[in-house]
């Protein structure tokens, strides 16, 4: 979104860094979050939804909406 805002050009190489990144991100919180037990079993859905929980609950503590 930022990229729009500010009317910021990235060429194709710095766009694709920046992606891989944030879908790394997304995955570590998901297998971390999605892990069950000791059976190393990763819930991907359990995950997503915890992290997307959590993401939620952070933003709603920092604009003080509980």
């Amino acid at each position: 979104m930022s990229q729009n805002s500010e009317r910021v050009s990235w060429n194709r190489e710095k766009l694709d860094d920046m992606l891989t990144e944030l879908m790394e991100d997304i995955h570590g919180k998901c297998v971390e979050r999605g892990r069950s037990g000791d059976s190393g079993h990763v819930n991907y859905v359990k995950g997503a939804n915890i992290a997307g929980f959590e993401k939620v609950a952070d933003a709603m503590l920092a604009f003080g909406v509980v």
